[in-house]
């Protein structure tokens, strides 16, 4: 028999905490989202408390733990699109469907208690936080930024009245092994000079924050408005973002395109991986893990892209096709060995389009899930 139960007491947040630590240890592709941070969701002052509502449940069997989810109301995004909808994530469990089930069952009922009509996921509380079920590239290392699921999760999750909503898919991209194309450098300096922009320069990560934090911000807003599953900024996702930023951020992987005027029109943010980094500590900032760390974003091999925007007014004078010329020196210069893409839409043609310029494969493919209840 399963028991499902509402998490609130210290034990049952280290339940929550730790089970996928345990489900998944050893598994060779499985990275860890950082300890603290899955901590800090349950403190009354977390980033997300005045756009959100959630809940999070365990499932037991004879005593442990075999399953966990959490399901949230992400009221910006409901007032946004007009919606009734309740967002499940940090679902994991044994390959059970009596717990599966259970868990969905939970959220289910949380929603409908609410007064929601849908149930969607995986989504987090913003597209800043890890989405989308793994149901291709299963042999492959997650991304930091990026959640691992096993292969039976797909089941589990249809077998409960689940049906496709979109599709995310993910690439590598290399320099090619003749070089890249000369076109695309000469294609980046007609069109700085035809539409009079210029790569914004920065000392150090203090004084790229001070000039260009705003515009980008603006930026994401803008270019993000229509793209499925994203919020607005509020003002406490900008501060976590900078804090955040002001740690791991690293100039040489950073392309900021300025008007004139110096308005940001396209941002590309990438960071070095650190997947491999954090996996033996559990997500744990362990001095072992921390000199790891240290080490990754001091010569990386690989690079995550992060925050790519565009402003959609300027989405059709090529300035994406641009900025392959700024990534592919970026790869060049820094001898990065690849480049994870992480989520494009598989609806989002213009973004795949500009990997075919690189030696890239698609590799990972996630999904997320939609049920109506009503």
């Amino acid at each position: 028999m399963i028991e499902v139960k509402e998490v609130k007491k210290a034990r049952e947040i280290r339940d929550f905490i730790n089970f996928p630590l345990g489900l998944y240890k050893g598994n060779p592709y499985f990275v860890p989202p950082l300890y603290g941070d899955e901590k800090k969701m349950f403190r009354r002052n977390f980033v997300y408390s005045d756009t959100c509502d959630s809940v999070f449940f365990n499932a037991y069997r004879e005593g442990r733990i075999c399953g966990r989810i959490q399901g949230i109301i992400q009221r910006a995004s409901n007032e946004k699109n007009n919606e009734k909808r309740v967002r499940f994530t940090r679902f994991d469990a044994i390959d059970d469907d009596e717990v599966a089930e259970a868990l969905f069952g939970a959220v289910e009922k949380w929603a409908l208690s609410k007064g929601m009509d849908t149930v969607v996921g995986p989504l987090g509380y913003s597209d800043l936080e890890r989405e989308g079920l793994l149901v291709d590239g299963f042999d492959r290392i997650s991304t930091f930024e990026e959640q691992y699921n096993a292969e039976y999760y797909g089941a589990l999750i249809e077998g409960r009245g689940y049906a496709k909503e979109v599709d995310w898919v993910e690439s590598i991209v290399k320099i090619p092994e003749g070089g890249m194309d000369p076109k695309v450098f000469k294609l980046e300096e007609l069109l700085l000079k035809r539409h009079k922009l210029h790569y914004g320069t920065a000392r150090n990560v203090n004084e790229f924050l001070d000039k260009y934090a705003d515009g980008f911000f603006e930026l994401l807003d803008k270019s993000y408005d229509k793209i499925y599953g994203t919020v607005p900024f509020t003002d406490a996702m900008k501060k976590m973002m900078i804090d955040n930023f002001k740690l791991i951020i690293d100039l040489r992987y950073v392309a900021v395109v300025l008007t004139e005027d110096e308005k940001v029109v396209a941002l590309g943010i990438c960071f070095p991986s650190i997947g491999e980094a954090i996996q033996k500590s559990g997500g744990r900032l362990t001095p072992g893990a921390i000199t790891r760390i240290l080490k990754a974003v001091k010569k990386p091999r690989v690079i995550d892209f992060g925050l790519v925007g565009v402003d959609p007014d300027y989405i059709n004078h090529g300035i994406g096709g641009m900025m392959v010329g700024g990534i592919a020196r970026m790869l060049k210069e820094n001898n990065i060995d690849h480049a994870e893409t992480n989520l494009n839409l598989e609806t989002n043609e213009a973004i795949r389009a500009l990997w075919k310029y690189f030696d890239s494969e698609e590799h990972k493919r996630r999904r997320c899930y939609v049920k109506k209840l009503v």
